[in-house]
């Protein structure tokens, strides 16, 4: 077996991985139930890995999903431009941060989007 043929198979080998891993992703956010959360305290800043929210859950008590995702971290990656809830969290009348999560049946919340809620209405972040 020539080197090249043993590269093909290694790169073949490593799509396959990553595309299962993608597929069951995939899966498992149309089959999983999403819900949105209210979110807690956030760190916007890594230097390590560029900037990131590290949200912490804060489920209603009496929702199904409660012991599962109470205190929960899910990190978000985000654009270096400066985010409408940066400027606004040291304000007393600051909208709250909500994310919309997949819950898995096997391991931690999965992050989809953020949103702020205003009014009593969540607003979805455009942010990508």
């Amino acid at each position: 077996m020539t080197l090249t043929r043993k590269g093909l198979i290694l790169a073949a080998f490593q799509c396959l991985l990553a595309l299962s891993l993608s597929g069951k992703l995939l899966y498992d956010r149309s089959t999983c139930p999403r819900v949105w959360m209210k979110t807690a305290r956030w760190d916007p800043n890594l230097p390590i890995r560029g900037r990131y929210l590290a949200l912490r859950l804060a489920p209603e008590y009496n929702a199904p999903w409660y012991a599962a995702t109470n205190g929960q971290m899910v990190l978000f990656f985000v654009p270096e431009h400066t985010l409408p809830f940066e400027t606004a969290r040291g304000a007393q009348n600051a909208p709250e941060l909500w994310a919309e999560v997949t819950l898995p049946h096997k391991g931690p919340p999965r992050p989809i989007r953020l949103a702020l809620k205003k009014a009593g209405q969540l607003e979805p972040l455009n942010i990508n």
